[in-house]
């Protein structure tokens, strides 16, 4: 059987949907549309929250954070899976699969860090709302920024390195459209006990430990709020926190999903994987940017004085070519 060593660098084949090759020009129409939604979306949170000074609260600063691993998502992922869909454009090289499952991985693990950074925000919010401010200042949020960015790529370097010093046989044919550490370790003829154990590691230090924290916050806000007098006060409390919790739930949900089918969904069908990796790539990036327009207040208000803005800058300067072609005008006629 022939062998691929690392040195050689070997050329990896990326899959789109399996069994519906013929397709592929169709689905494309649906992950643009998911593409631009998600990019789009996200892109306006993100402006909004940076130009809105009513929005320059730590809330808002960490749905920004949560924008913009969003973004990183989506980028790290369009080239190869429209690739596919587009002009077949299977292969992928070694040091650029790497790399693509190096940010995929990374913005993962930003994404349940930053959702965690929310659970904080919620529970100081809530239980300590007099200190709220002194607690979660810039310096502090700039601070969990940083942390955020380093515990991933200190988690994720060595889970890259190590895939460096496999072999791989000659089956190199990925089951997703974009590279994922569980598939590519899954080609390898070499021994990679290593490689699952770190991974399973990884998966677990990040987003097993972040979602027990967030579970942890929300049983302390459950608490707090159970503490308060007023039931008008209580839903108001609560409220705040559905948006955070619904995109908890659609971005660990999935998560988990394609984790348990590819350690343990050996017989599941082909086209399993592949929909709850898409699932799990472009829900959330997709459906955060709905849940806090729908559900943020601030949000839709901050949205609403873009668009008023926009349109008067559109009316005025209407208004300027009008009034500068009357005076052309007169200028000729003179």
């Amino acid at each position: 059987m022939p062998i691929f060593h690392n040195s050689t660098f070997p050329i990896f084949l990326l899959t789109g949907v399996p069994g519906l090759e013929w397709a592929h020009a169709w689905i494309s129409i649906l992950f643009c549309c998911l593409y631009f939604t998600a990019l789009s979306g996200n892109s306006l949170i993100l402006f909004v929250v940076l130009t809105e000074p009513s929005l320059h609260e730590p809330m808002y600063y960490f749905l920004s954070m949560l924008s913009t691993t969003d973004i990183g998502l989506c980028v790290s992922t369009l080239v190869t899976v429209l690739g596919i869909f587009w002009f077949s454009a299977r292969e992928i090289s070694f040091n650029a699969c790497l790399s693509q499952m190096f940010f995929i991985h990374l913005f993962t693990f930003m994404e349940s860090s930053v959702l965690l950074a929310m659970a904080f925000d919620r529970f100081v919010a809530i239980s300590n709302p007099l200190r709220y401010a002194t607690i979660l200042t810039h310096a502090r949020i700039a601070q969990i920024g940083a942390a955020v960015i380093i515990r991933g790529t200190v988690i994720l370097t060595p889970l890259v390195l190590l895939l460096k010093r496999l072999s791989f046989c000659s089956s190199h044919v990925l089951h997703h459209s974009y590279c994922f550490h569980p598939d590519v370790m899954k080609l390898s003829c070499s021994d990679t006990k290593i490689n699952s154990a770190f991974g399973l590691t990884a998966i677990i230090s990040t987003a097993g430990v972040d979602s027990i924290f967030i579970l942890l916050s929300y049983i302390l806000i459950i608490h707090s709020v159970l503490n308060i007098a007023s039931p008008g006060e209580r839903k108001k409390a609560f409220s705040t926190c559905i948006s955070h919790i619904t995109a908890v739930a659609i971005f660990y949900i999935p998560l988990i999903s394609l984790s348990f089918v590819h350690r343990f969904g050996k017989r599941a069908p082909p086209f399993v994987p592949t929909l709850i990796a898409n699932v799990y790539l472009l829900i959330p990036p997709v459906m955060n940017p709905i849940i806090y327009s729908v559900k943020t207040k601030q949000i839709q208000r901050a949205v609403l004085k873009l668009i008023i803005r926009y349109k008067h800058a559109k009316s005025n300067h209407k208004l300027f070519n009008i009034e500068a072609n009357r005076k052309n005008q007169n200028k000729i006629i003179k």
